[in-house]
C-alpha cells in the first residue's frame, strides 16, 4: 500500500481504553491512533479528516496535560446539525478515536463502559467541537480554521478538468500530489489553524 510519505512523521494519539484492558485487546488497554488509520477509515486525507484529527489530538492534549487520556471517558459536543456538510466527516473520526457516539456505539457490560450517548449534536456551544471528561466534568472547545494555509493556484484548474473528463493521467497524479500537499502544510501549521478555548 503507497500513501504519501508525510502521513509517518505526522504525531499520534495514545490513549487508555479500560474497555481493552478488560478484554485483554490491548496490554493495559494502551492503544495508539497515527493519520494512517484514520485516513483507511476515512477513505481520503482531505482538509477535513486533517482538520479532525488534529481537533482531536490537540483537544485531548489540553484535556489531559499530564495524563493519557481515556477512551469511553470523553463526551463530545457538536455545535452542527449531524446532516450538515462534513460534519458527520468530522466526527467519524473523533468516535473512531475517543470511541464517543450518539446511539450507535456499544452500550456497555453491567452498566460500564458504555460509549453510546456521549456524543451530541446541535449543541449549544460557540466553538464547533467541546471535549469533556467524565471523570473531572473539566471540558475544552476546539476551533479548527485551515484558511490561511492556501492551496496550488492549478489545482483548482486540474479539478475542472478532472471532474469535465478531461485530464489525463499526469494531471490527475498532480492533482492528488497537490492536494496532499496542502494537508501536509496543515499539519506543519498545526499550533496556528487549531485554538482552544
Amino acid at each position: 500500500m503507497n500513501y504519501p510519505t508525510f502521513f509517518n512523521t505526522l504525531p499520534t494519539i495514545t490513549l487508555q481504553d479500560p474497555l481493552s484492558a478488560f478484554l485483554g485487546t490491548f496490554e493495559e488497554g494502551i492503544v495508539e491512533f497515527n493519520y494512517l488509520d484514520i485516513v483507511k477509515s476515512a477513505g481520503h486525507s482531505c482538509p477535513t479528516v486533517a482538520g479532525a484529527y488534529l481537533t482531536t489530538l490537540k483537544g485531548l492534549e489540553a484535556l489531559y496535560p499530564e495524563e493519557i487520556p481515556q477512551r469511553g471517558g470523553i463526551s463530545v459536543e457538536v455545535k452542527d446539525d449531524v446532516n450538515n456538510g462534513v460534519t458527520g466527516v468530522i466526527t467519524n473520526v473523533i468516535t473512531q478515536i475517543t470511541g464517543a457516539t450518539e446511539i450507535t456505539g456499544f452500550k456497555g457490560i453491567n452498566g460500564n463502559f458504555s460509549r453510546n450517548n456521549l456524543m451530541k449534536f446541535n449543541a449549544k456551544i460557540t466553538s464547533p467541537i467541546k471535549f469533556t471528561r467524565l471523570d473531572t466534568n473539566q471540558s475544552v472547545e476546539v476551533n479548527y480554521d485551515p484558511s490561511s494555509i492556501k492551496s496550488d493556484p492549478k489545482q483548482q484548474e486540474l479539478m475542472g478538468k478532472i471532474m469535465q473528463g478531461n485530464a489525463n493521467q499526469e494531471e490527475k497524479k498532480e492533482f492528488g500530489i497537490l492536494w496532499q500537499q496542502r494537508v501536509q502544510k496543515i499539519f506543519e501549521a498545526k499550533d496556528s489553524v487549531i485554538t482552544i478555548n
